[in-house]
């Protein structure tokens, strides 16, 4: 009995999973990008490549980075949608000042993703995001002040938490980064 290798994570298929992680029908992404159903569902089938004109436009709609729809660098064929090495993580999210987010996850088209975040010393982010989520950290090194639901909590190394839907924010008031794992479901990035 042969194993099938795992097909290779594509733009299509990356594109599809933020399109449904954000509630958005085919109709709903090809109507604020001024496109046809049919051109959107054969860029998502990759029968049809988008300009870069295009993927600033979709990347815009789905709030993530261009740089977030271009994919991870180059692995060999028997890791592909297994491994991702440390020098070849995918930067993602919208590059908050003092926040640097990384997938760790092999592609976004599973049912969560797991992310690799850097906290910058003395950074913040100043207004509560509230997502449609569940997700779970685990602070790896430093100090991180979250603040959930309104209520604050300083999280240490080998700390962990979860948050549900809530509005929060985080806070680094101190003099070294703060490394921490992130797991949320569905996808966001």
């Amino acid at each position: 009995m042969s194993h099938t290798p795992p097909t290779p994570p594509t733009l299509g298929a990356d594109l599809r999973a933020l399109r449904k992680a954000r509630g958005l029908t085919l109709n709903d992404l090809a109507a604020r990008l001024d496109r046809s159903v049919g051109w959107l569902s054969q860029v998502e089938r990759d029968l049809s490549d988008p300009s870069i004109t295009d993927l600033r436009h979709i990347a815009a709609e789905l709030d993530v980075r261009v740089s977030t729809l271009f994919g991870q660098s180059p692995a060999p064929a028997d890791e592909i949608g297994y491994v991702v090495r440390n020098g070849a993580r995918r930067p993602i999210g919208s590059y908050t000042a003092g926040l640097i987010e990384e997938l760790l996850s092999p592609d976004l088209t599973d049912d969560f993703e797991m992310v690799h975040s850097t906290f910058e010393p003395h950074s913040e982010i100043t207004t509560a995001v509230a997502r449609p989520t569940q997700e779970v950290g685990y602070l790896i090194s430093g100090k991180l002040d979250l603040e959930i639901n309104e209520r604050t909590f300083t999280i240490h190394p080998g700390d962990s938490f979860r948050i549900r839907g809530e509005p929060f924010r985080w806070i680094n008031p101190y003099s070294e980064p703060a490394i921490a794992i992130w797991v949320i479901a569905p996808p966001v990035y």
